[in-house]
């Protein structure tokens, strides 16, 4: 199959595009596969809410669930979902050879409800790397407070990190002081920096949903017309800052001497809410060198019908700040939208693993009777 070539411009331009969706299915149907080889997907990111949606699918895991035997629910679950990434793992096991080691990768996330439990995101991280047992894995940990100690000490032990749930500019910053720690105590401990890699996942599109309805009950002219900009601002800002910390930073300077890759920004929450914007919104507004956009199927697909990717950060700093100090000037801070959208996202996923646990029980029982 031959690469689409909106998709292909969007790569040419930066973008490591990755599949924000995973599923037995989808491994098994050969779609994964044609993706890599037809629409530039270089990697697959997980979240509970996407497990959620997969095992929720009666068929395709009743296989292993009747292998599995009567075993808790939550062995279950970490047997099944860490299947799926080692098996995805192996079908991008080349692109992540042939990047040296920047993509092909595939992320699983820790347990939602450890988000604010340092000493057990930090033991369960290690235990999925472990199970994964593929050097082109990825440990999602949230960007909490209590995650930031985690992301270090998760990386010091040579394990590679996705960083999620990062809304606010002022956390990012956090984000990139602990990879940076972090891989300073993997250098020290004799890790391969060269096959280490992390990205720091920045959500996009739930910041317009949020300050979009700050902006309606406003109702003023000016408030219409920041009706879809925070969100992009938002992100042309943190990449700003992922530019100047790297650029200035003498712990990266080092890090890059012993073979390390830098922290891309990977921006999430990519799919577009609100009908009245673009399908393409938060990919075509957020193209740049050393980048990962991780879309759903939807929104990739869009991209392949119609999609722009042309560089579009670099030149909206100034334009990004001026619609931030905007929104201030009518009420609306950013950190306390932020704040807000961490506690709920967090919330969303501990719901999400809620579903998947009942899901799995039920099959359990099912396959079990």
């Amino acid at each position: 199959m031959a690469e689409n070539a909106n998709t292909q411009r969007v790569s040419d331009n930066g973008v490591s595009i990755w599949l924000d969706d995973l599923s037995r299915t989808r491994i098994t149907s050969g779609n994964l596969k044609e993706l890599i080889d037809g629409y530039n997907v270089v990697g697959v990111t997980t979240n509970p809410s996407i497990f959620q949606k997969a095992l929720h699918q009666i068929g395709p895991y009743d296989k292993q669930l009747k292998q599995l035997g009567r075993v808790t629910v939550d062995t279950a679950v970490r047997e099944l979902t860490t299947t799926d990434v080692r098996d995805a793992a192996d079908i991008f096991h080349n692109v992540a050879e042939k990047s040296d080691w920047v993509n092909g990768r595939v992320s699983i996330e820790v347990d939602p409800r450890l988000a604010h439990d340092t000493e057990k995101t930090k033991e369960q991280a290690e235990l999925l790397w472990k199970t994964v047992n593929r050097p082109n894995a990825m440990i999602k940990i949230p960007a909490t407070l209590e995650g930031l100690p985690a992301i270090t000490a998760t990386l010091a032990k040579g394990i590679s990190v996705n960083v999620t749930l990062i809304f606010s500019i002022e956390r990012y910053s956090q984000v990139i002081d602990a990879y940076l720690d972090g891989m300073t105590q993997a250098m020290s401990n004799g890790h391969d920096m060269s096959k280490m890699a992390s990205v720091a996942s920045f959500f996009v599109s739930r910041v317009d949903t949020a300050v979009d309805k700050l902006l309606e009950k406003n109702g003023s002219a000016e408030a219409k017309a920041l009706e879809g900009k925070a969100a992009v601002a938002n992100a042309c800002l943190a990449y700003k800052l992922f530019l100047d910390k790297f650029g200035s930073d003498p712990r990266w300077v080092e890090l890059e001497e012993h073979g390390a890759h830098v922290q891309r920004p990977l921006w999430a929450s990519t799919s577009t809410k609100n009908p009245n914007y673009s399908d393409c919104l938060y990919v075509d507004a957020l193209v740049a060198e050393n980048v990962v956009n991780t879309m759903p199927e939807k929104t990739l697909m869009a991209v392949a019908a119609h999609g722009d990717g042309k560089p579009t950060i670099k030149g909206a700093f100034e334009e990004s700040q001026e619609i931030i100090d905007r929104l201030a000037g009518l009420g609306i801070r950013m950190t306390d939208v932020t704040d807000q959208l961490e506690a709920d996202g967090v919330a969303k996923f501990i719901t999400s693993w809620d579903s998947v646990l009942a899901d799995v029980q039920a099959g359990i029982d099912r396959v079990n009777a």
